[in-house]
């Protein structure tokens, strides 16, 4: 009975304590975003400075600056499909000081392209929101005789396995844009991955490879120049800065939507409160007007406010859909 009585003590004990330890950590939690945030907010932008997504994200940062009363200082971590930059992140201090803009590409299409890409989305990030879509734009240099994407194929098929087309590196929804040509056309594309979109848009003006899919903000500029000729984009509606281009599905490619999404999040651990503050005034930032109409000139059409559940739901489902794709493609960044 003594025995018994002590093992019940002790489990009451454990009990108490494991209470007063949790009371404890959601008291430290709400106490640190009462008072957060203090300092600077590092926001891990992980592709090159210029990008669509940097355009995005630079935009966000302004104005979550003003709302949080702390600067966010934008860092640039590009490289790998954004696989450098968000791996950065999900290590980062679970803090609320580190906030990562995500990708399609980043949090999907890196899952099946390698075999450690150093991260699990779903285990090391909080997803905050998702914020809105790019428009990715298949172009030729205007030196390019080709004035569809039909005749971009009949180029392929002329010469299988020799057409280039450049991207801002493996796994990127500009990379995957490539990789789906190739699945609903039969021919076989050369990828060319570059350090960024900007040297990729580069090459393509330059003919130093044949073609591109960028995202629309990367090459409106060019396009209008006369640099470049935009033959069709990859959403299944038109683009509201490109009325003219026709969707891949009209320009004959059945079932070719790729609509690359963009958000934020926080690695794992960092305090509840802040996670909806921040999903809350990411939120509001997205309906703004002015901000609409700027990222919108940009190709970035935004979406409804959601949440950090409906954010993951999202990754969840992407990863269902292209993994697969991507399986059967073969493609690799190993």
């Amino acid at each position: 009975m003594k025995s018994s009585s002590r093992q019940v003590l002790t489990r009451r004990h454990a009990l108490t304590g494991t209470l007063l330890l949790g009371s404890t950590m959601l008291a430290t939690g709400k106490a640190m975003a009462a008072e957060w945030p203090e300092r600077p907010i590092r926001m891990i932008i992980p592709f090159a400075a210029g990008a669509g997504a940097d355009i995005v994200g630079r935009t966000f940062g302004e104005e979550l600056a003003k709302a949080l009363g702390q600067p966010v200082v934008i860092d640039n971590k590009g490289g790998a499909g954004g696989l450098l930059g968000t791996a950065e992140g999900a290590r980062a201090p679970a803090d609320g000081y580190t906030l990562l803009l995500t990708s399609q590409g980043a949090t999907v299409f890196n899952m099946g392209l390698y075999k450690s890409p150093g991260y699990d989305p779903l285990k090391d990030l909080i997803p905050i929101s998702t914020t809105g879509i790019l428009t990715n734009v298949m172009v030729v240099s205007t030196a390019n005789p080709a004035n569809t994407v039909a005749d971009v194929i009949a180029q392929a098929r002329a010469k299988p396995g020799e057409l280039t087309y450049g991207s801002s590196g493996v796994g990127s929804s500009l990379h995957m844009s490539g990789v789906i040509t190739e699945q609903r056309t039969g021919v076989k594309l050369q990828h060319v991955p570059y350090r960024g979109a900007p040297a990729a848009v580069l090459a393509v003006v330059n003919g130093e490879v044949t073609m591109g899919f960028f995202n629309a903000p990367t090459v409106v500029g060019q396009i209008k120049a006369g640099k470049l000729k935009a033959l069709a984009v990859t959403t299944k509606d038109r683009s509201k800065i490109l009325p003219d281009v026709p969707t891949m599905m009209e320009a004959g490619l059945p079932d070719f939507v790729v609509a690359t999404w963009l958000g934020f999040a926080v690695p794992t651990g960092t305090p509840a409160p802040i996670v909806s503050r921040l999903n809350a005034e990411i939120g509001r930032i997205a309906q703004m007007p002015q901000v609409k109409e700027k990222l919108l000139v940009q190709g970035f059409e935004v979406l409804p406010p959601d949440t950090p559940a409906q954010a993951r739901k999202l990754i969840e489902d992407d990863q269902a859909l292209w993994l697969p794709i991507i399986k059967q493609s073969g493609a690799t960044a190993e």
